[in-house]
């Protein structure tokens, strides 16, 4: 058992599912190349600057091919290190090691990709009040993980899924009527937080006085941004969304929104570049 914990998430049984998927029926290159006990000494580093996410669980990975393997983290989770940074020393069997490798080092490359993008968004709105959100625009399976990322990032995570609040998006206003049914429909069915996306200042008062406590802003530019926080007037908290942008970021957030929303952060990071290289022992 791993003592690395995330609620929601087996990291046991993801290591296993993935390692099943890499390794299938075995690792002939290993098997082929290297002596059954062949000793390995290696440092996982960062070729770039990075805010480092998922060294344990890249850990995990090793350990359950070698659970003698002796494994040093270097960094804790969250860091932002330099190019050319250390993040993890590990020395045990070489067959194991190499045919954990790829897993380990695609987990943490995604992982740190989220949390390196997250923290430049997070600087970008530094000082402004605002907060930065994540969204459910995460890859299938791999939820928990990426928003735990973000959070690495210094983002706050949303909605975890459809169950912890409802969220009234065009879709549903148009099957319902108006933003105003939609939203008393979610007030009757006895759901204390309700999300309420409107694209226009005529929808947000039917919004609130049907029972919205949160407005999600969709696609405003920055002075209907304005004008919509002033209208709100902090009745409810206010959330920016849609099309933001690391160059953009921050005049949304200096309109007064309570939150900014991006989705690319788990859609679009690049994976950070980081590699397991042999070392002397």
């Amino acid at each position: 058992m791993s003592p690395f914990q995330l609620d929601g998430f087996d990291l046991d049984r993801f290591v296993a599912a993935t390692l099943a998927e890499d390794v299938g029926a075995g690792d002939v290159t290993a098997q082929a190349v290297i002596p059954a006990d062949a000793a390995f000494t290696g440092v996982m580093d960062s070729r770039d600057a990075v805010v480092v996410a998922g060294l344990p669980i890249a850990a995990a990975f090793f350990r359950a091919l070698d659970p003698d393997v002796e494994i040093a983290l270097l960094v804790g989770e969250g860091a932002q290190v330099a190019g050319g940074s250390d993040l993890m020393r590990l020395r045990g069997n070489a067959r194991a090691l190499l045919t954990a490798e790829r897993s380990a080092l695609n987990t943490v490359q995604h992982l740190s990709g989220v949390a390196t993008m997250t923290r430049a968004y997070v600087d970008a709105i530094h000082g402004t009040g605002a907060t930065l959100l994540d969204t459910r625009k995460t890859i299938p399976g791999l939820r928990r993980l990426e928003k735990y990322a973000t959070r690495m990032g210094g983002a706050r995570n949303h909605r975890m899924g459809l169950w912890d609040a409802a969220m009234i998006k065009d879709n549903h206003i148009a099957v319902a009527g108006s933003v105003g049914e939609a939203v008393a429909r979610a007030v009757r069915a006895g759901i204390d937080e309700i999300i309420v996306e409107v694209d226009r200042i005529d929808q947000i008062e039917p919004a609130l006085r049907a029972g919205a406590t949160h407005l999600l802003l969709d696609n405003m530019g920055p002075p209907m941004l304005r004008e919509a926080v002033a209208l709100v007037a902090g009745r409810v908290p206010t959330e920016a969304s849609g099309g933001v942008r690391l160059d953009t970021i921050r005049a949304i957030a200096e309109t007064g929104v309570t939150f900014v929303s991006v989705g690319r952060l788990t859609q679009s990071a690049p994976a950070a570049d980081i590699g397991l290289d042999f070392a002397a022992a």
